[in-house]
């Protein structure tokens, strides 16, 4: 009995120590495949250009059409940051913080990464189901066959529209995020005066915690362009294949867009420390 015990132990596992392996080497070979695409695009940037025309659709889409859901989604979350965070601040007498708390918070990591999990939602799906639909009518093909390249006319004009506009976005994002903990602070007693001159208390005056948040969007803008144009260019299957497509890439984009924010964090941090 012993023995099939530890039989079953050990061949468990060699299971685990297998699929553990599979998955960092496959990890490894995904983000490899990222930067191939990645540099595919710089080169279809500097060998055909830009197509402004193309640009312009994917700013408007990217950008002014996402910005009533950054505005929302990232408000509430200031206005729930600030209610869970007053009581707790007063009690211990230092209630004037509120709003440099809610500052911090909101631009250095609420702010950058609210935005990116909306325009994953909105933008990265609608991208890599758009790409992809065009791969499984062989429309994809068809631009090969007419000379043009699918990277130059597809994931060029994706990629800059999200590096611009997630920054911006994020930028309005923020604003709205202080908005709605300004309102929470109003509500509970204290003046706007208060709320926005704490801001000049905790906030770095050179503006380098709201760089860091916007350097975050910007990174987050390219996962999200590179991995739904990735996903879309490697559909297959039809219909069906397309949502699996949409999934991979909605679910990929989020984990790699969190793990990105750490090292990002970790780094920001370690270099404020030195």
């Amino acid at each position: 009995m012993k023995t099939e015990a530890a039989e079953v132990f050990e061949e468990v596992g060699e299971t685990a120590t297998k699929l553990v392996r599979r998955t960092i080497v496959r990890a490894f070979e995904y983000l490899g495949e990222l930067m191939t695409l990645l540099g595919r695009t710089l080169r279809a940037i500097f060998q055909e250009g830009i197509h402004l025309g193309d640009l312009a659709k994917q700013l408007t889409s990217v950008g002014t059409e996402s910005l009533p859901i950054v505005l929302l989604t990232v408000g509430f979350s200031g206005a729930v940051l600030a209610l869970y965070t007053v009581g707790s601040l007063t009690n211990l007498g230092i209630g004037n913080l509120l709003g440099g708390i809610v500052a911090l918070s909101i631009v250095r990591e609420t702010g950058p990464l609210i935005t990116a999990v909306t325009l994953i939602a909105r933008v990265g799906s609608g991208i890599t189901a758009e790409i992809g639909a065009m791969k499984t009518t062989e429309q994809v093909d068809a631009l090969r066959a007419m000379g043009i390249s699918p990277v130059a006319y597809l994931v060029v004009p994706r990629l800059i529209a999200c590096l611009i506009m997630g920054p911006v976005t994020t930028l309005f994002g923020d604003a709205a995020g202080l908005f709605g903990g300004g309102l929470i602070a109003v509500n509970q007693g204290q003046t706007s005066h208060q709320f926005i001159d704490s801001f000049r208390q905790l906030l770095d005056t050179n503006g380098s915690d709201i760089l860091e948040g916007l350097f975050k969007a910007l990174v987050f803008g390219m996962l999200i362009a590179l991995i739904a144009c990735r996903e879309g260019l490697e559909t297959k299957g039809g219909a069906a294949g397309v949502g699996r497509s949409t999934n991979r890439a909605v679910v990929f984009t989020i984990i790699l867009v969190f793990a990105a924010d750490f090292v990002m964090t970790w780094f920001f941090k370690a270099k404020s420390v030195v």
